[in-house]
């Protein structure tokens, strides 16, 4: 889990930018503050609006690096491209979350590697702009995740029949989903460190259950205990880009049946035409050796 947010208040021919980002994301980095003031860039048209001054100062009590800028437009602006690459100079699944705002007007955006650049207009969007472009981000925050990627496989590979499946999944994403909707609502969240290494020790745990206990029974629970540590993502999400849990979490459900139905096929025609491969044992070593190092890596940073 890799997140950090801003806000872009426009005044006139002024504008105003805030970022508050984890404290861990910048330790790689030479000079984090030209680094970052760099990677966040705004046109009017196809000109680069002036920098005027920036600055940054790390909070060590709070765990954060906090930078404020301020630009200049040769007018009033009607909409702004905006431009954020934070993804290419931090880590590359780091989400950014943008709130802009002028006037009695918000606009949100979230950038990620596979979305760097957008376009902001300060007219208030149709009811049904909001839910699309909510709905999308829910279900770009689960293909772009790679735990939550990696954790539905591992569900596939825990299945052991259709039924078992549908059980396990239904299990995981209502304690996902609830999960992420009580955090939303409270003030407190898990550090995002805590919540990285936890979804990565899930991958590795379900793994060592297909593995070492294939015959166990019950483990939808397990599916619905693991599922309260991925809903701590979307509760960060859902908080963070102050968007309504029903549209976001429709999308993260959405994007959760897609992948479990793909990895689903895979697995069969794995199972048909290339048996001896053994792929559920040989996908849940996979999952246990790439969860086990994330987990190390999250951990040791």
């Amino acid at each position: 889990m890799s997140m950090s947010s801003g806000e872009l208040r426009v005044e006139g021919v002024r504008a105003t930018y805030e970022l508050r980002m984890p404290l861990y994301e910048i330790v790689h980095l030479e000079q984090p503050e030209s680094t970052l003031l760099e990677s966040f860039r705004l046109y009017v048209g196809d000109e680069a609006v002036r920098l005027r001054q920036g600055a940054c100062r790390a909070d060590t009590e709070e765990g954060s690096y906090r930078c404020e800028a301020s630009y200049e437009f040769p007018e009033p602006p009607d909409q702004l491209t905006v431009e954020c690459v934070f993804a290419s100079v931090t880590v590359p699944n780091h989400v950014h979350v943008l709130r802009a705002v002028r006037g009695d007007v918000t606009e949100q955006a979230v950038f990620d590697f596979s979305m760097s650049r957008t376009t902001i207009r300060f007219t208030p969007p149709t009811w049904s702009e909001l839910a699309a472009s909510q709905l999308w981000a829910g279900v770009v925050r689960v293909l772009i995740g790679p735990f939550q990627v990696l954790f539905l496989a591992a569900l596939v590979l825990a299945g052991r029949q259709r039924r078992e499946l549908l059980w396990l999944a239904a299990a995981f994403v209502v304690s996902q989903s609830f999960t992420a909707f009580v955090l939303a609502g409270i003030s407190r969240e898990p550090p995002p460190r805590f919540v990285e290494a936890a979804a990565a020790l899930t991958v590795a745990y379900l793994a060592i259950e297909i593995l070492v206990l294939p015959e166990a029974g019950y483990r939808w629970l397990i599916a619905a205990a693991m599922g309260v540590f991925h809903g701590f993502y979307f509760g960060g999400f859902l908080k963070q880009s102050e968007m309504g849990s029903l549209y976001v979490l429709s999308g993260v459900l959405l994007a959760d049946a897609l992948l479990l139905v793909l990895f689903a096929y895979l697995l069969a025609r794995l199972r048909e035409g290339a048996a001896w491969l053994r792929p559920v044992k040989s996908g849940a070593v996979l999952l246990f050796v790439i969860g086990i190092a994330w987990f190390v890596m999250r951990v040791r940073s």
